[in-house]
């Protein structure tokens, strides 16, 4: 057996051992290793050790998490993201006192020894015999580089990091094993310009670069000597020398370490004795991360720019390989943003809606014929305190925002009208459109039919709209029963082929309910930014084109990455679409949506207002520009009557009301200084009044009074029912009418219809 030694009764190989924290078997080797400090010592591996063959690619120039520059469409700042704040700096940029400071206190001999210190160890173990405890280490600035490196690579998972850092005899083998190889590859200039660039200096900065901004506001190339003195005695704990929270620790610690540089004859005795003289002067600067410094309300956008680049298989097969490239950071990524658009919506925003209200509302802008997204904003701000929300109105659920998005009202029923006119119906169609109605008993789907078991009825918003109506007036008017009447017509089949080519899910990503009431009415929740790229394939006369949000990416190395392009497609033809835009038009001009139009530019819109009044909305565009904006409460708790919103109070709020002037304004700054291109409008003839006819008498053709409930009067008509008819067959000359719905009837009465003259 061995004699006990001093130092706790240990053996030096057993020092070394403990120094090392592994387990030892007298008068082994390391098997297969070359390990000149060890080695003589008889150090023996407990066990084995897999996979020393080949050092790791990325050891030798491991890509470091960086930070993530996310700019504007011209250039601008919208944020920078990272999971560690570092700015990777080659080692001319670093000033030559942090150079010599932290090789003084971390490893004064790096220039004269391998990748392993014989000296430095020895040095350790008599230190540590003589204290009869561990209290000095001996690994070098590789060995810490490569310590470092393992634990960059877990990222902030913990149990990786854990397994990273555990001091187990594999784990040391392993280190000194790459460090030897690191030492041959790279040289001592390229290992301290990486342990510089990797290490930790506390306040979320690695690397010195990050360090120097964050302590002192400056680059790490400007560092004086008594700042990079404290900056080096950071690295061997940082939480207790933090100069932010114990200058007194900090100051002691730096001291330590302007005396280490005099004792190595890196500075003088007087310049360090000067430099300790001098107190510690911080200018700290705030680390700005995340979407929530994000500059003119852009953090869901920023959010948005995330989630979409972590989903896109584009960017990697997995989501797992997409997420640690963008946690990597170190890419500049350029995005479709307008600062003028964006910049007029938050301005708009601001001044209709406030963060404390009890609804809130939501902006978002894109360009037809690319996609590009150039506007996202809401009221309730992008943060985790009072009033603010990290969801985002504008989106899907997949993408940041809510579970269902937002029930839209009559904004579809331009999709319904867009329908029918691909289906051959007139832009004069006249539909009996009564204030009040059953839906109908069944209407025709893509694979069978929908039947109204439950008997449900709806009516008008107003009891005065009471037809028949022609297509225009129902849509400057809003009609809901004009609409359901349209597609019991043609059929629910054209209406659900007409949305799937517009992108018009709801907010889940499912497909909209095969129902009158969503794809008539609007009931079911779908997102702001599905309904403005919808709305702008009519203003791209046809062509619809996915969103977008990302220009370009450019990785630390200068390396572009590809990006997923926006697809156009081609969904109905120029004639529907420009029929739609002249449509809507009038909505704007001479409609509901009145409040909302622009001045010296062609714009069309559509209003919505849902059941109850938990939504409103408008969605609206120019040849430039579609945008959607939406009011109302996150949770559909709120009845928005008798309410105030932005200190205006409203009995009823309106599509055209509140939704509206938020989107008029919000449009004229973003349109500000851009050209004022027109639509392709066509001509809309009114419907002919038909010849005064004597009220029906109940006779074969009777109908009589049937044939007044025009919409320019809405007065029901006397006429009595006949063998072929109340209404006749022509309510308006040279307007055709969907059989079983002439003269504005209700179907009772006579053999053909018409029904009762009343004009319902």
């Amino acid at each position: 057996m061995p004699k006990k030694r001093s130092g706790g009764g240990l053996t030096g190989t057993q020092q070394a051992a403990k120094f090392l924290g592994i387990s030892v078997l007298s008068g082994a080797v390391l098997a297969g290793i070359a390990l000149p400090a060890f080695g003589a010592l008889g150090l023996a591996a407990k066990g084995t050790v897999k996979g020393f063959d080949e050092i790791p690619a990325n050891l030798k120039t491991p890509p470091l998490s960086q930070r993530t520059t996310i700019l504007d469409s011209k250039g601008g700042l919208i944020a920078t993201v990272y999971s560690r704040d570092r700015t990777v700096v080659p080692l001319k940029e670093i000033s030559p006192h942090m150079q010599k400071a932290i090789i003084a206190i971390e490893d004064s001999r790096f220039y004269e020894h391998g990748a392993v210190d014989l000296k430095g160890v020895l040095r350790a173990l008599n230190k540590n015999a003589t204290s009869g405890g561990v209290t000095q280490g001996a690994s070098t600035l590789t060995q810490q580089y490569v310590k470092n490196v393992f634990v960059e690579e877990a990222g902030d998972d913990p149990d990786k990091v854990a397994q990273a850092t555990q001091q187990t005899l594999g784990r040391k083998i392993q280190e000194l094993k790459y460090a030897i190889q690191v030492e041959e590859e790279l040289g001592k200039k390229k290992i301290l310009e990486n342990y510089l660039n990797i290490t930790f200096f506390g306040q979320k900065a690695y690397g010195v670069e990050a360090a120097a901004q964050r302590y002192f506001s400056k680059p790490a190339k400007d560092l004086q000597v008594e700042e990079a003195a404290m900056l080096a005695g950071l690295v061997q704990s940082p939480s207790r020398y933090d100069p932010v929270n114990d200058i007194e620790e900090a100051t002691k610690r730096r001291n330590i370490v302007l005396q280490r540089m005099a004792d190595v004859r890196d500075i003088s005795p007087e310049e360090a004795e000067r430099a300790k003289a001098t107190p510690i002067k911080l200018n700290v600067s705030e680390p700005k991360n995340g979407c929530i410094t994000a500059t003119n309300g852009a953090g869901f956008f920023c959010d948005y720019v995330r989630k979409s680049f972590t989903s896109d298989p584009v960017f990697g097969k997995t989501k797992e390989e997409r997420a640690k490239i963008w946690y990597r950071g170190g890419l500049t990524v350029k995005t479709t943003l307008d600062p003028q658009a964006q910049k007029s919506a938050q301005r708009s925003i601001k001044k209709h809606v406030y963060k404390s209200d009890k609804v809130a509302t939501a902006v978002t802008i894109v360009q037809p014929g690319s996609g590009k997204i150039l506007g996202m904003g809401q009221s309730r701000p992008y943060g985790y305190g009072k009033n603010e929300t990290e969801i985002n109105y504008s989106v899907d659920k997949k993408l940041g925002g809510s579970n269902f998005g937002f029930p839209v009202g009559s904004t579809f029923k331009p999709f319904v009208a867009a329908a029918a006119l691909e289906q051959g119906r007139p832009v004069t169609q006249v539909y009996p459109a009564p204030y009040k109605m059953s839906y109908p008993d069944s209407i025709s789907t893509c694979n069978g039919t929908w039947r109204n078991d439950g008997g449900d009825v709806l009516e008008n918003e107003n009891e005065k709209e009471v037809g028949p109506y022609p297509l225009k007036k129902a849509m400057e008017m809003s009609v809901n029963t004009y609409f359901v009447q349209m597609i019991e017509d043609i059929g629910i089949c054209p209406v659900v082929e007409m949305t799937d080519k517009l992108r018009v899910f709801q907010g889940n990503g499912d497909k909209l309910p095969v129902e009158p009431s969503a794809l008539t009415l609007g009931s079911d929740g779908i997102s702001p930014l599905t309904m403005a790229s919808a709305y702008a394939t009519f203003a791209n006369r046809g062509t619809y084109c996915s969103p977008t949000a990302i220009q370009s990416i450019r990785t630390a190395d200068g390396r572009s990455l590809p990006v997923p392009k926006s697809t156009c497609e081609k969904v109905m033809s120029e004639q529907t679409a420009d029929t739609i835009n002249t449509l809507l038009g009038g909505v704007i001009d001479s409609g509901t949506g009145q409040s909302a139009g622009l001045t010296s530019r062609d714009n069309a819109g559509k209003t919505g207002t849902t059941d109850e009044r938990r939504n409103a909305w408008f969605v609206g565009y120019t040849p430039n520009l579609s945008g959607a904006v939406w009011v109302g409460s996150p949770t559909q708790q709120v009845k928005m009557t008798n309410i105030t919103i932005g200190d205006v109070y409203h009995s009823k709020v309106f599509g055209g009301q509140v939704p509206g002037p938020i989107w008029r304004d919000a449009m004229n700054g973003a349109l500000e200084g851009w050209d004022a291109p027109t639509f392709n409008k066509v001509s809309i003839p009114d419907p002919p009044k038909p010849e005064e006819t004597p009220d029906g008498d109940g006779e074969d053709n009777g109908g009589g009074d049937g044939n007044e409930g025009r919409p320019d009067d809405g007065k029901p008509g006397d006429g009595r029912p006949g063998d072929n008819g109340g209404g006749g067959n022509e309510p308006w000359p040279g307007i055709s009418v969907p059989s079983g719905q002439t003269g504005g009837g209700d179907n009772r009465g006579g053999d053909n219809g018409g029904g009762d003259g009343s004009g319902d």
